[in-house]
């Protein structure tokens, strides 16, 4: 004669598959970061909205082949006071042009030297592989890229 024994599951190891299926729908949900470790937070520099995609096969942007180049763009609406787009050697990343650390003045757009970027209203030097400068809060206000068939797009 077979006995049938039926099997009940106690309440903690309900709560444990609970809290397990709730650990991988965080993780899960968690993951999913569309800004790539962006942050826009800065509370000197305004958040405009555009998006600007350049032909890096043009002899405008030839520049940019090269690690450690820059090419500025001061379109009208292309960042707040301009971005500045530099090859890092791994990438491209955009920076905007305004001082990140003060409110906007007339001192504010940021001059290119070497690799570096400084603002004249502060005398800072941000590093444009990093994006930081010594003793600033705020690093330089970084814009997204994405690079397709050799156009590449600045974004916010």
């Amino acid at each position: 004669m077979i006995k049938y024994i039926e099997l009940k599951w106690p309440i903690a190891t309900k709560t444990r598959r609970l809290m397990f299926f709730g650990l991988i729908a965080a993780l899960f949900l968690g993951g999913c970061d569309k800004d790539n470790g962006i942050n826009n937070n800065n509370p000197y520099i305004p958040i405009v909205n555009f998006s600007y995609t350049i032909n890096l096969s043009l002899p405008l942007y030839t520049n940019l082949q090269y690690a450690s180049n820059h090419v500025i763009i001061n379109y009208p609406s292309v960042g707040y006071l301009g971005v500045v787009v530099f090859n890092n050697g791994n990438g491209y990343v955009a920076y905007e042009l305004a001082c990140p650390n003060q409110s906007i003045a007339s001192c504010s757009q940021m001059t290119i030297s070497g690799v570096s970027a400084v603002c004249a209203c502060d005398n800072a030097s941000y590093n444009l592989f990093s994006g930081q400068a010594q003793g600033k809060k705020y690093p330089l206000k970084q814009y997204r890229t994405q690079l397709v068939n050799g156009n590449l797009t600045i974004y916010n």
